[in-house]
């Protein structure tokens, strides 16, 4: 399948760049090119790509106002770009609640270190969101496939193997850790957002993302949730009704001692691809705790998580998995559910409901 693009910038040169470096790879197409947010929406609605690039500051119509008329009158996977600044962050966090899908920093020299690199990732993001725009229209169908399943629970994506065991009390674990990467922002917004003000666990969080970004992502879940939510700092003592988001740029690593568990914040080895990792965090979590861990892996790109997992799954934790119909990238959960490591595969508004209401 080729990938139809429409590229949206008011930079003439930066457009006609994004454009080279797409139609240099076969399996994407450029549909076109728009300089301004209004003609981005009218040129969508026209061409119906399946995917959109978008800067934020634009004359005309910004890219947050343009994401929210496409998304209103033509769903369509949008990835934004960014710069890696406070109010950068901010404005993509807008844009994502608005309806974007993902987000790259507009330098590509901090995509990655080598540009062939950073270009790969480029391309790779495309095309992953692209093939997304038949699943932004068949989504709400899919949900309703599920209706007749136990409450909480989503059979169409779970392979036949899961077993079907009734949904554990909350009680029955210490902590809850969640790992995400691409789409995770909004399926994180939507699952601590329902969580009750007297949820009974320390809640710690993995979200792929820089940092710059994490700080401003934790202050907005803060004052949009009723637990607190904060960016985790070295030496933090987990505690119930609060999450922890994992600084962006560093590692997070649970240590515990006499019961008492906390954040250790460290720069990490070199060679991970991820700052913050979702293994390492899942890893030292194995080596903390037990049997007494729910671990969440949400929409990502790529097997992160995978084999902190693994551990986890030796020592008894559950393991939950985002389903395909709900994910913006099935990569991380796929990874865990193909690996058999999945206890219940759940869309994400059924992982909300069922935290919401155990006890």
């Amino acid at each position: 399948m080729v990938v139809r693009v429409l590229v949206v910038d008011d930079s003439a040169f930066f457009r006609k760049r994004i454009m080279e470096i797409l139609g240099a790879d076969a399996e994407v197409e450029v549909a076109g090119g728009a300089a301004n947010g209004r003609e981005a929406v009218d040129m969508v609605a026209r061409l119906k790509p399946d995917v959109v690039t978008m800067d934020i500051e634009m004359p005309v119509m910004d890219g947050i106002s343009a994401v929210r008329e496409i998304m209103s009158k033509s769903p369509t996977p949008v990835l934004m770009f960014s710069s890696l600044t406070h109010e950068g962050a901010r404005a993509t966090l807008d844009a994502l609640d608005a309806g974007a899908m993902d987000f790259l920093p507009k330098k590509f020299e901090d995509i990655a270190s080598n540009r062939e690199e950073a270009i790969a990732q480029f391309r790779q993001r495309v095309r992953l969101l692209g093939r997304r725009r038949g699943a932004m229209v068949a989504r709400p169908a899919l949900r309703m496939a599920g209706a007749g399943a136990p409450a909480g629970f989503v059979a169409a994506s779970a392979p036949a193997r899961q077993s079907a065991r009734p949904t554990p009390r909350l009680g029955d674990y210490q902590l809850l850790v969640i790992g995400a990467s691409t789409g995770g922002p909004v399926a994180l917004q939507k699952i601590l957002a329902r969580l009750p003000e007297s949820f009974p666990l320390p809640v710690v969080v993995v979200q792929h993302m820089p940092a710059t970004f994490t700080s401003t992502f934790a202050q907005r879940l803060n004052d949009l949730c009723r637990i607190g939510v904060r960016e985790a700092e070295d030496g933090d003592e987990l505690k119930a009704g609060c999450a922890y988001i994992a600084p962006g740029g560093r590692q997070l690593a649970i240590q515990r001692n006499v019961g008492r568990a906390r954040i250790v914040v460290r720069d990490g080895e070199p060679g991970l691809p991820y700052k913050p990792c979702v293994d390492l965090a899942f890893e030292s979590i194995a080596a903390a705790y037990r049997n007494d861990v729910l671990a969440i892996v949400l929409t990502g790109m790529g097997a992160d998580g995978c084999d902190g997992a693994r551990k986890l799954k030796r020592n008894g934790a559950a393991i939950w998995a985002q389903d395909e119909a709900s994910c913006v990238v099935y990569g991380m959960p796929a990874a865990i559910v193909n690996a058999g490591l999945a206890d219940h595969v759940l869309s994400v508004d059924d992982i909300a409901r069922v935290l919401s209401q155990s006890g």
